[in-house]
C-alpha cells in the first residue's frame, strides 16, 4: 500500500497548484479542468458456500486538461495518470493499472476550424513489473515518444481531429528487457526503435445524459518503413456517471492494437465506485 499512498500525495501535489493558479491563469487565455478520482472495489466472503476469495482493489487516477486560446493560437494539453493495485487473499500484492501519459497539441488557424498544427505525445509507466519473479517493465521503460507537424480540424475544445502525415516515433527500453528476445517492438539486443509514421489523433467528449460524461481519445498509426498496411490503433473511452459532486460510478476501458508488441488486441477495463475531486 505504500505506493498507492506515494501516488496519491503526487496527484494531491498536481491538484494543489492547479486550484492555486487556475483564477489567474484563465484571464491570459488559459482554460484549465481536471478530475482525480478513487475506485474502490472489495470482496469478503465467510462460510460462503457457493465460493469466492476475499479481495480488495483500488485504482488512483487523474485526468487533466490545460488549454490555451489566444488570437490565432490554439494549445491544448492533456495528462492521464493512473495507478492500481490488488491484494488477493494469499497472494501477493499485484499491479492492476499503471499509466503515465501528456498529450500536447499546437495549432496556428488556416481557416475557420482549420489550424497547422504540430503534437507530441509521450507516455511511460511508473513503477516496475515483475512477472514470476522477472523484471518486465519499469518506470521509462518502455517510453514511447511520438512528434509531427500535420493539420488540426478544431470546433471545440471537446471536438477535434489531428492529422499528422510525417510523424516520428521513438521507444525506448532498458537493453536487459531484449537479452532474450523482443520487447515492445524493440528487436533482441536493442535499446530502441525507430519509426516514421502517418498518423491520425481523435477526441470527443459529451454528456449523453444528466450527470453522464463519455471521452472519447482515439489514435491510429501507420509506420512507413515496416509493414504499412498494418495500423497502430489505441483507443481510450472513459466513462462518469455522477452520483452526486464527490461520488460517481466510473468505467475506463482501453483497446491496444500493435502487431510489432503483440499480435492481437491488448485490452484492459476497469469499473468501481469513484471518490472524485474536480478542479
Amino acid at each position: 500500500m505504500k505506493k498507492i499512498l506515494a501516488v496519491a500525495i503526487l496527484f494531491g501535489a498536481l491538484s494543489i497548484n492547479a486550484q492555486e493558479k487556475k483564477k489567474e491563469e484563465t484571464k491570459d487565455g488559459w482554460n484549465k479542468e481536471g478530475n482525480i478520482s478513487f475506485l474502490f472495489n472489495q470482496s469478503a466472503f465467510n462460510n460462503w458456500l457457493a465460493g469466492g476469495v476475499n479481495n480488495i482493489s483500488g485504482t488512483l487516477s487523474l485526468n487533466y486538461d490545460f488549454n490555451y486560446t489566444k488570437n490565432d493560437w490554439t494549445w491544448d494539453n492533456k495528462l492521464i495518470a493512473s495507478y492500481g493495485l490488488t491484494k488477493i487473499k494469499k497472494e501477493e500484492l499485484q499491479k492492476t493499472d499503471d499509466r503515465l501519459e501528456l498529450n500536447s497539441l499546437v495549432g496556428k488557424k488556416a481557416s475557420k476550424y482549420w489550424y497547422y498544427s504540430a503534437f507530441l505525445n509521450f507516455k511511460t509507466q511508473m513503477s516496475s513489473t515483475d512477472v514470476d519473479g522477472i523484471q518486465t517493465s519499469h518506470f521509462f521503460s518502455p517510453a514511447y515518444f511520438q512528434l509531427g507537424p500535420g493539420m488540426l480540424w478544431k470546433k471545440s475544445d471537446k471536438l477535434k481531429v489531428n492529422f499528422a502525415p510525417a510523424t516520428s516515433k521513438l521507444i525506448l527500453v532498458h537493453s536487459h528487457l531484449t537479452d532474450l528476445g523482443p520487447a515492445f517492438g524493440v528487436d533482441q539486443g536493442e535499446s530502441s526503435r525507430y519509426e516514421l509514421d502517418a498518423s491520425i489523433s481523435g477526441y470527443y467528449k459529451a454528456e449523453i445524459m444528466k450527470n453522464v460524461s463519455i471521452e472519447n481519445i482515439l489514435n491510429l498509426y501507420s509506420n512507413y518503413l515496416e509493414d504499412a498496411q498494418n495500423v497502430d490503433i489505441d483507443y481510450t473511452l472513459n466513462i462518469v456517471m455522477k452520483v452526486n459532486k464527490y461520488l460517481s460510478a466510473n468505467l475506463s476501458m482501453q483497446a491496444i492494437y500493435d502487431d510489432n508488441a503483440f499480435q492481437g488486441f491488448q485490452t484492459k477495463e476497469v469499473f468501481g465506485l469513484g471518490i472524485n475531486y474536480g478542479f
